[in-house]
């Protein structure tokens, strides 16, 4: 994977939050940042997700069990 460098401006808190519990649990801090943001565009693409299926119809349970093969298991 090709890197780049990433600059911005913070609230001090916060940076020293990052620092801290990266230090405490020893992590390195480009690697939390790294997957905070990750974490963050999943999120976004997630509720984009959950906005197009809010509205669609419920199936029935034993239409559920059967695609997930627990038919009859439960």
């Amino acid at each position: 994977m090709t890197q780049t460098q990433l600059a911005t401006r913070i609230d001090a808190t916060v940076k020293k939050a990052v620092e801290t519990v990266c230090q405490i649990k020893g992590l390195k801090m480009n690697r939390f940042i790294e997957e905070a943001l990750i974490d963050k565009l999943e999120e976004i693409d997630d509720i984009e997700d959950l906005k197009k299926i809010r509205f669609e119809k419920s199936r029935p349970l034993a239409d559920v069990l059967k695609d997930l093969k627990l038919d009859g298991k439960i």
